[in-house]
């Protein structure tokens, strides 16, 4: 007996899109199978006979699982291609693992490591904020940064998009009108290190990641990558399947609470 897969995993599996991405993928129209377009999320096929194609492009059943680490340079976009002509991280890493995609993002001034993968599943949790996996980034900014300057940084402040803070931050060198610090902190919001330092006076003039979850830059050299290993994927997808679960646990908690306070105003 064949063995036939959902349509979105098979999907999902090449590199296109999560799961979730691939279920609108399909409901858009943009999925063909045997040449024609298919609308059911739920649809199975058999891998050694239907032929499946996403807006036009043929899907490959046979791809390998591959996650890699990049250290991004200055001036690189996050993105696959750019219709500026900038350079991209396509560029960067070339064709050699198929088609992959960038999980999260740096600014264009932004130095350091990015992740990129062709498992769609794997990137959507990572990405994910509920799996609040932490950054580790080291900033170089303008002028001398103070104690209480540290301390707010940790308690947090608002900003125009909301309430932010630093899980960690610390000095690690202190020059004649520069402070290089050490800033760790699970948002993904756009720009939020360069925002939060800037909200304290301390301009950036360089920021580099250095740390994703346990995924460390370490040697790698600007420009260059290097393939994950399965321990280290499994270590940071495990990492932010803990942190879903505990998001996940907080909204519940936070329901019931709000249920037992309307109970008692009854």
């Amino acid at each position: 007996m064949v063995e036939t897969v959902k349509i979105q995993k098979v999907i999902a599996q090449a590199g296109y899109a999560s799961r979730r991405g691939a279920e609108d993928l399909i409901l858009d129209g943009r999925v063909e199978v045997n040449d024609e377009i298919v609308l059911d999320v739920a649809m199975r096929i058999d891998p050694t006979k239907d032929v499946v194609r996403v807006d036009g492009e043929k899907v490959n059943f046979d791809r390998n699982m591959v996650t890699i680490a990049v250290n991004k340079p200055k001036g690189v976009v996050s993105a696959m291609e750019d219709p500026q002509g900038r350079p991209t991280l396509s560029d960067l890493v070339g064709n050699k693992y198929g088609r992959l995609f960038h999980i999260g993002r740096l600014d264009t001034a932004t130095e350091g490591l990015i992740l990129m993968s062709n498992d769609g599943d794997l990137a959507q949790l990572i990405a994910h904020p509920s799996g609040e996996i932490q950054k580790v980034y080291v900033a170089t900014v303008n002028g001398k940064v103070k104690e209480s300057e540290l301390k707010l940084l940790a308690k947090g402040f608002e900003l125009n998009d909301g309430f932010t803070k630093f899980d960690k931050v610390r000095i690690l060198a202190h020059a004649q009108d520069q402070t290089v610090l050490e800033c760790v902190l699970h948002s993904g919001k756009n720009r939020i290190v360069r925002r939060m330092l800037k909200y304290v006076n301390h301009p950036v003039q360089k920021l580099v990641r250095v740390q994703i979850g346990p995924i460390r830059l370490g040697e790698l050299k600007s420009g260059r990558e290097r393939v994950l290993s399965d321990t280290e994927v499994s270590a940071i997808e495990a990492l932010a399947k803990r942190g879903k679960k505990s998001s996940q646990f907080d909204i519940s908690v936070r329901k019931k609470d709000r249920e037992k306070r309307l109970d008692r105003r009854k």
